[in-house]
C-alpha cells in the first residue's frame, strides 16, 4: 500500500482520484457532475490509496481556507475496498500532511452515514444537519 498526493491536475494521480470519486459520489449516490467536480480541484491537495498491486482504490483532497484551518473533502474508498481501512489510513495521511504544513485545524462536512467513521477518529460533530449534494451533513472538527 502507498499513498501518495498532488496537486497537478494534469497528472495520473489525480486522474485516478477522479475515477474513485466518478464511482463512489456520482454512481453509486448520484451526485451531478457539476457538483462534484468544482471550481477548488486546482486549489487543492489530491491524496489516493494505492494497493500493493497498485489499484487506485480511496482519494480525498484537502482544500486549505487559510493558514490555520484546512477542510478534508471527496473521501471516498471503492465499494470493493471498504471494510479494510483505506479510508482511516488515507485520513490519517492527509492529517499527517497538514499537521507538517503548521494547519492547526481539520474541518469536514460528513455525510450522515459516516459520522461514526469520523468521531472514531476524533471529529467532533457541530451545528446543525445541513444538506449538500441532497445529502444530509454534519460539520465536524479536529484540532491538529
Amino acid at each position: 500500500m502507498k499513498i501518495v498526493h498532488t496537486k497537478d491536475t494534469m497528472s495520473s494521480i489525480y486522474l485516478d482520484a477522479l475515477s474513485i470519486r466518478h464511482q463512489v459520489f456520482m454512481q453509486e449516490q448520484g451526485v451531478p457532475k457539476e457538483i462534484e467536480i468544482d471550481q477548488y480541484e486546482a486549489a487543492c491537495i489530491h491524496f489516493v490509496l494505492y494497493t500493493d498491486d497498485n489499484q487506485a482504490v480511496a482519494t480525498c483532497r484537502l482544500l486549505p481556507l487559510d493558514d490555520q484551518i484546512v477542510k478534508i473533502q471527496r473521501m471516498a474508498v471503492q465499494k470493493a475496498y471498504r471494510g479494510h481501512d483505506f479510508g482511516k489510513k488515507i485520513v490519517e495521511n492527509a492529517e499527517l500532511f497538514a499537521k507538517e504544513q503548521g494547519y492547526q485545524t481539520i474541518t469536514l462536512g460528513a455525510q450522515i452515514t459516516a459520522l461514526g467513521f469520523y468521531e472514531k477518529m476524533g471529529y467532533v460533530k457541530h451545528g446543525e444537519k445541513f444538506l449538500d449534494a441532497a445529502i444530509e451533513h454534519y460539520h465536524m472538527d479536529k484540532a491538529l
